[in-house]
């Protein structure tokens, strides 16, 4: 059976994704693939997380859609005149995968997302049936935000391994967790400084949990299986 990949998504645009999959990627070395971008005059993410990994076994792959205005996917892409497929999309996720199944993707924004006139992000994630985790930055209405998401996840049984917040703001986590009933896997701190120390350090922090929250949820669901790791690893654990 092919296994399916680790899809990172969040609350929303600014949630943190980027450098959360950098330290997923880091920890797992796994590779990293974010298809579709939207904006990249400061720089592209899969650029970003290049610089910022420092395992030597981790590719990072070039994006199917590269497109110019940062805004909603489906708006950057009527502007150049294209059309993003989730089926062409799959196809190059179907080649990638090939070399090695062990692959972190990263969602444009959030769930909801519209890729084109008909499809959200939440459709590409049933396409590659893709474990998800979810990324929310504490901050005042981040509770809202965080349980829609959630909410929709639930509605179209969508696979969540759970949560991996930033930005700590009062007791947010552990509301969110209660009212979602998707479990935390790691909170990350804040810095100012996004390096390859400070990625290293999350990387091994999160590394033991982010393990048993795979097997988990491949015991419950077969077809959820993302990685072949052991259960045993040595342990260490921005404003996104």
């Amino acid at each position: 059976m092919t296994k399916s990949p680790i899809f990172i998504s969040g609350t929303g645009t600014g949630a943190g994704k980027t450098i959360v999959s950098a330290i997923i990627t880091e920890a797992l070395h796994a590779d990293y693939w974010k298809p579709v971008q939207c904006g990249f005059e400061d720089g592209t993410d899969s650029l970003h997380v290049k610089n910022i990994i420092s395992n030597s076994e981790s590719k990072i792959y070039d994006e199917v859609y590269k497109l110019k205005l940062a805004s909603s996917p489906h708006i950057a892409a009527r502007e150049e005149n294209i059309t993003i497929s989730i089926e062409n999309i799959y196809a190059h996720y179907l080649h990638l995968s090939i070399a090695n199944p062990q692959l972190i993707i990263e969602g444009a924004g959030g769930i909801m997302v519209p890729l084109n006139e008909n499809e959200f992000v939440i459709d590409l994630i049933e396409k590659l049936n893709a474990g998800v985790i979810l990324v929310s930055r504490n901050y005042l209405g981040s509770i809202n935000h965080s349980l829609l998401t959630a909410h929709v996840c639930r509605q179209r049984k969508i696979n969540v391994l759970g949560w991996i917040f930033n930005d700590l703001f009062m007791q947010y986590e552990d509301e969110i967790v209660q009212w979602s009933g998707f479990k935390k896997i790691a909170s990350v701190p804040y810095t100012a400084n996004v390096s390859k120390e400070f990625i290293c350090e999350q990387a091994m922090f999160i590394k033991e949990k982010l393990v048993h929250s795979i097997k988990a949820a491949v015991s419950q669901n077969n077809t959820a299986k993302a990685f072949d790791v052991p259960l045993i690893f040595e342990t260490a654990g921005k404003q996104l």
